[in-house]
């Protein structure tokens, strides 16, 4: 049973043991994470397949991953808000049910905007999964093994990560590049059943959806995303561009003046007071920049330079997306004991080194050899980012701010990772092409060491987070 909601704060689910244990909370928020943090990046060794397949353009590569982030993005916020009206558990549950469905529709299709279309679909789905999935599994275990279980949870998100690149490889190579999105399928109804089952259904305060503010937001974003894609091959000071990324920024300040004054905000500004919610954003976002804008590149040079399949290319990741799956966990073990500032500053670090190192080795006859130190150095510094920073929100927050600050945080994660592969990959296109390796090196280079510098800005912030000492909120 759940507890009754007191002085306004969110009802608490039954702790684990009364009915389901920890494992099976755990598979139960952790697969339908597994399912769309894999998406993240299991398209990513396919796009070059894709490419050819599908007579994509370089800028139809863009919207196959960031129609998924920016859909994701923009439905965070409101997806908590719902779960907070509607019951969590339920809303999860119908993520899970259409991030599904959209993932068999992806498989179907035969033309570029179709596909950009079904992704974009897919990430409505992921974005009632990922902000509740935390939010549940937040208030389903004792607060004595709250930093464990997310440390855990962090773990399994970079298990998604860790093999997204490897599973699209393999499947690719051993299949066709359709049955990336097939495989969701099954996985989806395990997950649906399982989560019906284990997880207890709970509420927060209810209150009116902020649609002026979704509305804003998520045109503005757009608007930017958009006016940075199409910078590179239309020109900076074209009008559809300029016109694009004034009316970005006019709107996403109209969004914060909106949000100041109304009384139901989607994104409650006095959570910026708090300094390590203001300091998490930043460091996400920066991180997903920085580091998911370069992967996106890093990841098809393998194929477009050296000429290795999907799966030898998947493979050769393996160092820096595998790291994160045994760190994660680890450091949500210990996050308490040393603090999160030492853990997510050394892993902001220990990325800025990685990807300057790449950025100073690339040439097209670069051996695997010279990538597998800072690979594995990336990989590190990945694993100890999620689960700290996860922690630090789940800590800071109260039950009832704990949605919508999950929400927020993964919305300026996933907008990180649109901007920094529409950024990253103007970089690119200003520099270098597909045309040949030696171009293509060409525009990695410098897209690389934009990445390492914006990550070295996060690196920066991350002083500020609180130290081992740090009281928890009440």
């Amino acid at each position: 049973m759940t507890s009754t909601a007191l002085d306004g704060q969110a009802p608490v689910a039954a702790a684990p043991g009364r009915r389901y244990g920890l494992g099976a909370i755990l598979a139960a928020v952790g697969i339908p994470t597994f399912m769309v943090t894999l998406d993240n990046l299991v398209v990513t060794n396919a796009l070059p397949v894709i490419r050819t397949e599908l007579n994509a353009s370089l800028t139809d590569l863009q919207w196959f991953v960031n129609a998924y982030t920016l859909a994701f993005a923009a439905l965070l916020l409101t997806a908590a808000a719902l779960g907070d009206r509607l019951g969590r558990r339920r809303l999860f549950l119908a993520g899970i049910a259409l991030f599904t469905l959209a993932s068999a529709a992806c498989a179907l299709v035969t033309e570029p905007w179709m596909l950009i279309g079904a992704r974009a679909i897919q990430g409505v789905g992921a974005a009632a999964v990922m902000p509740l999935a935390l939010t549940l599994l937040a208030s389903a275990v004792p607060e004595r093994q709250r930093s464990a279980a997310i440390g855990i949870w962090g773990g399994i998100s970079g298990l998604g990560v860790a093999v997204g690149p490897v599973v699209g490889g393999a499947v690719v190579e051993g299949l066709n590049w359709q049955w990336i999105f097939w495989l969701n399928v099954p996985i989806g109804v395990v997950a649906i059943v399982l989560a019906a089952r284990v997880l207890k259904e709970s509420h927060g305060i209810k209150q009116r959806l902020d649609l002026p503010g979704l509305g804003l937001a998520s045109v503005g974003v757009l608007a930017i995303v958009w006016g940075v894609v199409n910078g590179a091959d239309d020109g900076w000071t074209s009008g559809g561009v300029l016109t694009s990324l004034i009316a970005g920024v006019v709107l996403l300040a109209a969004f914060i003046g909106w949000e100041r004054r109304t009384a139901t905000p989607m994104l409650p500004l006095r959570l910026y007071k708090i300094r390590s919610f203001s300091v998490v954003n930043v460091v996400w976002f920066t991180f997903s920049l920085g580091v998911f804008g370069s992967v996106f590149l890093l990841s098809q040079f393998f194929q477009v330079v050296q000429h290795y399949s999907p799966l030898e290319s998947g493979i050769r990741t393996m160092p820096w997306t595998m790291a994160p799956m045994v760190v994660a966990p680890i450091a949500g073990l210990i996050v308490d004991r040393v603090g999160p500032r030492v853990l997510v500053t050394t892993g902001q670090v220990l990325l800025v080194i990685a990807l300057s190192w790449m950025a100073l080795v690339t040439t097209a006859e670069v051996t695997f050899g010279q990538f597998l130190i800072p690979f594995i150095l990336g990989g590190i510094g990945m694993g100890l980012t999620f689960a700290p920073l996860a922690a630090v929100m789940m800590t800071e927050m109260t039950d009832a701010d704990r949605g919508v600050a999950s929400g927020a945080n993964s919305t300026i994660r996933e907008i990180g990772v649109a901007m920094g592969i529409a950024v990253l990959v103007s970089v690119f296109a200003s520099a270098g092409s597909y045309e040949t390796p030696d171009l293509y090196v060409d525009g990695l280079v410098p897209a690389v060491w934009t990445g390492a510098a914006v990550v070295a800005v996060g690196a920066a912030a991350s002083l500020l987070l609180p130290g081992k000492r740090k009281a928890v909120r009440s």
